[in-house]
């Protein structure tokens, strides 16, 4: 039955404050607590020392917490050793990759993929290293993906690479609850949107112009996906991605003919939710992630439709200065106002 402390744990990761390992170590602690408390029952409580060398005998019969340093030498090792194999495998494809029959490029992506998602597999099923094992996972959902599209081919292979990819990052999200599993779904649904506009809605012979337009729309819907996904899964990471989808739909919407007014108005959504949930629980991404996306996007937007850059710069130096002036008149009456 779960407790409060569980209950605590899973709201502080699911809104980024924990990692899951650390939620883990904090759970595993107090139940040796409660283990230890529970086989003595009896035992009075320890007497305060008295004196500073029954301090010191205390303090060297309480037993130490292991050292963090072999945990994380262990992680950065596995990151290494994926990156490695990934590595290996993009240099053997790219040098090798015209003279590669198809059997040797299918094996070759295949191979790459199940030792990674095998290895993912193994690491959360001994629960060590949850998190390197949600980076193996991601690689291999990406592998996969890619292995997909080289045994299929054309555009029936693009499609079908996507969906092989999202599902097992769905699969990998739901089961292992990583962060970087996060980070590789957004960019399968970049590359899924972006093969959707090409081969399905807009393919070559069509006569369609809005097709930047259309990819944007497309990353409208990822980031009402990453925002929905942030309800369940790391919020911190979720949202913040949800709002770098959104500022590709503004840049989308940049390139579109006559999409300036839109680009805008996705750039000013995307970034004032985050600023809003980030004043709610200052997680720092939220401000970082938005204040880049009004960097780029308002500055871009507005030249484009005016043609002005004096203008665009003095009215975002009018607009910079206001808000700083409001920000101080706030800082002050918040002073003078009483605790």
């Amino acid at each position: 039955m779960p407790s409060r402390l569980d209950d605590e744990l899973k709201r502080l990761v699911s809104a980024g404050v924990l990692r899951q390992y650390q939620a883990d170590a904090l759970r595993d602690a107090a139940d040796a607590d409660r283990a230890r408390a529970a086989s003595s029952p009896g035992a009075l409580p320890v007497p305060e020392p008295s004196s500073a060398k029954s301090k010191q005998e205390a303090k060297a019969v309480q037993p130490r917490p292991d050292p963090p340093h072999s945990s994380a030498l262990m992680e950065v090792l596995g990151y290494i050793g994926g990156a490695l194999l990934l590595g290996a495998v993009a240099l053997l494809t790219v040098a090798n990759w015209g003279e590669m029959g198809r059997a040797a490029r299918i094996t070759t992506g295949t191979s790459a993929a199940v030792i990674l998602l095998a290895a993912a597999v193994v690491l959360a099923l001994f629960r060590r290293r949850e998190q390197l094992s949600s980076a193996l996972a991601s690689l291999g959902c990406c592998v996969a993906g890619f292995a997909t599209y080289v045994a299929i081919e054309g555009e029936a292979g693009r499609i079908a690479g996507v969906a092989v990819a999202l599902a097992l990052a769905v699969v990998g999200i739901w089961w292992l609850r990583g962060s970087s599993l996060l980070v590789a779904m957004f960019g399968i649904l970049a590359v899924g949107v972006l093969v959707i506009t090409s081969d399905v809605l807009t393919p070559d012979e069509s006569v369609h112009t809005n097709s930047a337009g259309i990819a944007g729309t497309g990353f409208i819907l990822v980031a009402f996906v990453l925002a929905m996904v942030g309800l369940v899964r790391d919020q911190v990471t979720s949202w913040s991605l949800a709002g770098a989808a959104m500022f590709s739909s503004s840049i989308c919407w940049l390139i579109q003919d006559r999409g300036e007014v839109m680009a805008l108005a996705v750039g000013t959504a995307g970034p004032a939710a985050l600023l809003v949930a980030y004043g709610r629980v200052h997680a720092s991404a939220y401000a970082v992630v938005g204040c880049a996306i009004l960097l780029v996007i308002w500055p871009t937007a507005l030249y484009q439709l005016t043609g002005n850059v004096a203008g665009v710069a003095i009215g975002l130096v009018i607009a910079s200065a206001g808000l700083l002036v409001a920000v101080l008149v706030l800082s002050r009456r918040q002073r003078r106002t009483p605790a």
